[in-house]
């Protein structure tokens, strides 16, 4: 099973990309859940960041859980990776 909640709630058929969404927070029940999802939500943030002219970080809170979001710290193009403490 596959969560995505947004800063603010999409319709089922808004385009994430087209919304501005910023940040996206993501749980997953399995491995293949988990790099599917990730790898489509760094997709989904590509054409904000290059409007945002910021990178995108992707932060593992717990097993399973993570956020994926435009962040100004990280370099245009790029994306990094971290974990809450």
């Amino acid at each position: 099973m596959t969560t995505a909640i947004l800063e603010r709630p999409l319709t089922a058929s808004a385009d994430t990309a087209a919304s501005g969404a910023r940040s996206l927070d993501l749980q997953f029940a399995t491995a293949e859940e988990m790099r599917e999802g990730l790898d489509n939500a760094v997709a989904t943030l590509i054409d904000t960041a290059k409007d945002a002219a910021c990178g995108i970080l992707v932060t593992r809170l717990r097993p399973g859980h993570f956020t994926v979001a435009l962040d100004n710290s990280v370099p245009f193009g790029e994306t990094y990776e971290a974990i809450a403490a």
